[in-house]
């Protein structure tokens, strides 16, 4: 029987989104990121083609999804500026979350070279990171600190913020080589308090 085209008909928006995102996601815990095609998802929701184009201009359009579900731009964080590597921690917990989420299956397919949209998200372009991603918020949150005084005006901020998405996608790493036992938070905590320490003007420089 041939399945409609275009928005369907008495079917909510969120919904219809829902149904095609996990069906994205059933695929990739079962079978792997290359398994994530428009005619592969569209099978699994059981829709069509252009049910699936309504709501995403392209797999990595929906991929991307699963990544901009989070405003960073607009989210409130509690860890003190004066403690700026928990801080830190603290915003990038809320992207590794997501990810565990959906699931250890998907997060080692999701984490791969291959994945255009991760790519995209997590670089740069013309040395800027794109506008409400963790990068960005990263870079505001650490400018806020330098202005601050809690970070050395000479300090590479941007660069330190390329730095850090560095260290998280090598948490991650670690979280799936472990079979999702390694306490993520804490490594992540760790490794970003000492190297940002070279940075700081505090009391933490002490000793240093």
């Amino acid at each position: 029987m041939p399945r409609k085209c275009g928005r369907p008909q008495g079917c909510d928006d969120k919904v219809c989104r829902e149904l095609i995102i996990s069906s994205a996601v059933k695929l990739i815990r079962e079978q792997g990121a290359d398994a994530v095609t428009v005619r592969n998802i569209c099978r699994q929701a059981d829709i069509g083609t252009g049910t699936f184009y309504f709501y995403f201009k392209n797999k990595d359009d929906l991929l991307m999804s699963f990544l901009r579900e989070t405003q960073f731009g607009e989210l409130e964080l509690t860890t003190p500026v004066e403690d700026i590597a928990g801080r830190m921690t603290e915003l990038y917990m809320h992207l590794i979350n997501r990810y565990r989420s959906l699931g250890l299956g998907f997060v080692k397919s999701f984490y791969s070279t291959g994945n255009k949209a991760l790519s995209v998200y997590l670089g740069e372009v013309d040395g800027q990171f794109a506008p409400d991603t963790v990068m960005a918020r990263s870079e505001s949150e650490m400018r806020v600190a330098a202005a601050q005084g809690v970070i050395k005006p000479e300090a590479d901020i941007h660069e330190i913020c390329a730095d850090l998405c560095t260290i998280v996608k090598g948490c991650v790493f670690e979280w799936c080589l472990s079979g999702g036992t390694a306490p993520v938070d804490e490594i992540l905590g760790r490794i970003t308090e000492g190297y940002l320490r070279q940075y700081m003007t505090g009391s933490l420089t002490a000793g240093t």
